[in-house]
């Protein structure tokens, strides 16, 4: 219970505290996922993790006002992320049935991908 409450106080500081910087504010806020500040453990938790920022780096889009056009570019950049980390299970995972699934990921994931930028091609101002 009390582990819970540290990523609530980080978010809390990062939003009331209007000393902070915009760096500090950014690292407090986001301090809640990168396990409490714990040692990464391997290559593949270091591989999940940079997945994880470049996927939500990438999700955090300039809003258009048009929600067609900002879901299809929030969701590349979701898509991308789950592309990503399929592929870093394909390359330390072992489990058979979870590589199975990793694989298909790719495949339906990688398909919307292409589609959804086709889609902005044609409709984003």
């Amino acid at each position: 219970m009390r582990l819970a409450t540290v990523p609530l106080a980080c978010l809390a500081l990062a939003v009331l505290s209007p000393s902070l910087s915009e760096a500090q504010a950014d690292h407090a806020a986001h301090a809640s996922h990168a396990s409490h500040g714990a040692p990464v453990s391997g290559p593949a938790e270091a591989a999940f993790r940079a997945a994880n920022a470049e996927m939500h780096a990438g999700m955090d889009i300039a809003y258009s006002g048009d929600a067609d056009i900002d879901f299809a570019r929030g969701m590349i950049a979701h898509h991308e992320g789950a592309v990503a980390m399929a592929r870093i299970l394909l390359d330390h995972g072992d489990n058979p049935e979870l590589r199975s699934l990793a694989e298909d990921i790719i495949a339906a994931q990688e398909e919307e991908i292409a589609f959804m930028r086709n889609w902005l091609e044609r409709n984003a101002p």
